[in-house]
């Protein structure tokens, strides 16, 4: 069975950097529905805006971090060799739901409570 510090560090050289691509494409969300609504949104444009979509980008990012326990348990078993291709449908499922909970976020919770 492998040390723990090396399955941990062969995680962190696939997620971090895969990190990048995620902030990317929720950024790309984001923007998608400011473009496409713009004149919606732009009067919710003000200092508390930016502080909550920090707070809310902070999450996402710690919510990133889940996928570093499927991918270090499966490290740790003998069940499952642990590969890139399968690091990269976790995180294009992981990619996919966060997706799917920004689009849900703006449509419901703030979409319709701009003035």
């Amino acid at each position: 069975m492998p040390e723990f510090s090396d399955t941990f560090r062969k995680a962190v050289l696939f997620w971090e950097p895969s990190r990048i691509l995620y902030n990317a494409v929720l950024c790309a969300v984001v923007l998608a529905w400011l473009f496409f609504s713009w004149p919606h949104f732009r009067p919710a444009f003000h200092l508390w805006t930016l502080v909550q979509l920090l707070i809310l980008a902070a999450v996402a990012n710690l919510c990133y971090c889940a996928a570093y326990l499927p991918d270090l348990a499966f490290q740790h078993s003998d069940v499952i060799v642990v590969s890139n291709r399968w690091r990269w449908m976790l995180w294009v499922a992981g990619t996919l739901f966060s997706v799917l909970l920004a689009n849900y976020w703006i449509a419901d919770e703030v979409y319709p409570f701009v003035q």
